[in-house]
C-alpha cells in the first residue's frame, strides 16, 4: 500500500490530479473507515441499551446525556480546529509520526478542491484507526451511559471532521440535500465559514467541524497566545508569522 506521505508528494504534480485512480480508497482504508464506524456506533448504542436496561430514565438523565452530547460536538470541533493550527504551522513532511498529516495539510492548501475528489474512506482512514485503537477499549469497560454518549458523538464527529471539510469545499449543486440543510443551520462547517482559513494571512477559522469554536480561538487570541509562548519556550515560529510562500499558497489550477 502507498503511504499518506507518498500520495500527497503525488498531488503536488500537476499531471496526476486528473488521474481519477489517485482519489481511490484502498481496501484497508475501507477496513479502517468500517471499523471507526462501528466502533463509534457500538458507543452510541450500547450508551442507549444501558439506559434502556435500567430504570425508566427521567428528564435529569435526558438531560445529562444531551448536554454530554453537546460537549462531545463542541470540543470535536475545538480540538480539530488546535490539531489543524498545529500540522499548519510546525513541523513537515520528516516531522515523525505526523509528518504524513503535516505534508496532507500542506498539499490541500496548494490544491483545496483536491480533497472533495477522495473517497471518504481514504479520507478519513486515519483518524478511523485513531477512533478504533482509542474507544473500542472504552466501550468494552465503560458501563456509563452519559460518559458512552460523550464518547461516541466527540469521536463520531472526530473522525468526520474531514468529511465536513471536504464538503465545505464542494459546490453546494453537488452536496447531498441533507448536508446542505446542516451547512445552512450551522452545524456542519460551511464554505462562508472556511474560506478566510484559505486566504493570506491564512491564520483563522482552523476549525473543521461546524467552525463554532473559532469565535473562540481567532477572537479570544487563543492560538496567538500559544504561538507567542511556543516561540519564547522553544524560539520557534509558526508558519503563519511569515509571508505565505510557494508551499502553502494555491496553485492556480485550483
Amino acid at each position: 500500500m502507498m503511504s499518506e506521505t507518498m500520495l500527497h508528494h503525488k498531488i503536488n504534480n500537476l499531471s496526476t490530479i486528473d488521474d481519477e485512480s489517485w482519489y481511490k480508497a484502498t481496501w484497508a482504508h475501507r477496513a479502517w473507515f468500517s471499523a471507526g464506524c462501528a466502533t463509534v456506533l457500538i458507543s452510541l448504542a450500547k450508551s442507549m441499551l444501558i439506559i434502556a436496561a435500567g430504570e425508566p430514565a427521567g428528564a435529569w438523565t435526558w438531560l445529562q446525556l444531551t448536554l454530554a452530547a453537546v460537549l462531545g460536538y463542541l470540543l470535536a470541533d475545538l480540538g480539530s480546529g488546535i490539531y489543524h493550527w498545529a500540522v499548519d504551522n510546525y513541523g513537515s513532511a520528516e516531522t515523525p509520526v505526523f509528518g504524513s498529516q503535516i505534508e496532507s495539510f500542506r498539499a490541500h492548501h496548494q490544491h483545496p478542491s483536491a480533497i472533495t475528489k477522495c473517497d471518504t474512506a481514504g479520507i478519513l482512514y486515519t483518524l478511523a484507526g485513531v477512533v478504533t485503537v482509542a474507544v473500542l477499549p472504552i466501550n468494552v469497560v465503560s458501563s456509563d451511559p452519559i460518559f458512552l454518549g460523550f464518547v461516541g458523538v466527540f469521536a463520531g464527529c472526530g473522525m468526520f471532521s474531514l468529511k465536513f471539510h471536504a464538503w465545505a469545499h464542494t459546490p453546494r449543486r453537488k452536496l447531498p440535500l441533507v448536508v446542505a440543510a446542516l451547512q445552512d443551520a450551522g452545524i456542519i462547517l460551511r464554505l462562508s465559514h472556511h474560506t478566510a482559513h484559505h486566504r493570506p494571512p491564512y491564520n483563522s477559522n482552523y476549525c473543521t467541524v461546524s467552525g463554532i469554536c473559532n469565535r473562540v480561538l481567532d477572537e479570544g487570541k487563543v492560538l496567538v497566545a500559544m504561538e507567542v509562548a511556543l516561540f519564547r519556550v522553544i524560539g520557534v515560529r509558526p508558519r503563519s508569522w511569515a509571508e505565505p510562500n510557494s508551499e502553502w499558497t494555491p496553485r492556480t489550477r485550483d
